[in-house]
């Protein structure tokens, strides 16, 4: 665990989502344009050789 701090949030989020079922509702706008931004940054990091390579980095596939 990375401190009691962080701890007590995780705990206060698990509460949260008990005891409120349209949780998903709620957030399913933020958690989209989170989605939505990532594929945009793939993407364009993809317009390059040296993005592309990154990507591959990233997600952990050797080249050779």
């Amino acid at each position: 665990m990375r401190d009691k701090s962080h701890g007590e949030q995780v705990e206060r989020w698990a509460e949260y989502v008990k005891h409120n079922s349209d949780w998903k509702i709620k957030l399913k706008g933020f958690l989209d344009a989170q989605i939505i931004m990532a594929r945009r940054f793939y993407k364009k990091l993809g317009e390059t050789e040296e993005g592309r390579k990154k990507i591959l980095e990233l997600r952990g596939i050797k080249t050779s």
